[in-house]
């Protein structure tokens, strides 16, 4: 379980092609914490390490993953925010995100608002998913507040903190990112009937 209160950006070093699998490899500020077998969620997907090396280590993201997330996307060079799973003695300062991406989004907007930025994504309402206004979203792993909930859209206000210390400050209009909505909304989505 992870909480989307991103903990490092990763910077991905290496992508590997192996049959459908895709091998990513990061380096990051606490790769010499890590374990094999451990779970880091990568742009709000959890993923195993599988193999560290100094600074840096690897994950793979099978076939099925990589045509539901943005991971497809990735480029040697990229920004990769990184959290690792929440200890149970830990704090809990997010909200409740499974690190499993329910479905990719496409920025539409990004508005900056004299000390804070606006940014409004789209995705696919069909699939059933759901925003509530002032409900919890995770994009990217980020969690966030809704602030306009629309029935394809939604915004999120974006304070200069996270904006710096996330991959949101490499989003744009056009680019793909990774949802995980609140996962007691769409438990109440499945016992209405609208998944």
């Amino acid at each position: 379980m992870f909480t989307g209160i991103i903990e490092a950006l990763g910077r991905l070093t290496d992508i590997r092609q192996e049959n459908t699998n895709k091998h990513f490899t990061l380096t990051s500020p606490f790769t010499n914490e890590l374990k094999i077998d451990q779970s880091v969620a990568h742009n709000g997907v959890c993923l195993t390490v599988v193999s560290i090396n100094g600074d840096a280590y690897t994950v793979t993201a099978i076939d099925e993953t990589l045509k539901k997330t943005n991971l497809n996307e990735l480029q040697i060079g990229d920004a990769v925010n990184l959290e690792r799973c929440m200890q149970a003695n830990g704090r809990f300062d997010g909200h409740v995100v499974q690190g499993h991406v329910d479905q990719t989004a496409v920025c539409k907007e990004v508005r900056d608002e004299n000390g804070s930025w606006l940014f409004t994504f789209r995705y696919d309402a069909s699939k059933g998913n759901v925003t509530v206004e002032k409900g919890s979203i995770c994009v990217n792993g980020i969690s966030l507040t809704v602030v306009n909930s629309q029935e394809d859209h939604f915004s999120v206000a974006i304070i200069p903190y996270t904006f710096e210390h996330t991959n949101l400050h490499t989003v744009k209009p056009g680019t793909t990112v990774n949802l995980e909505f609140d996962i007691i909304g769409k438990y109440v989505a499945r016992l209405l009937g609208k998944v």
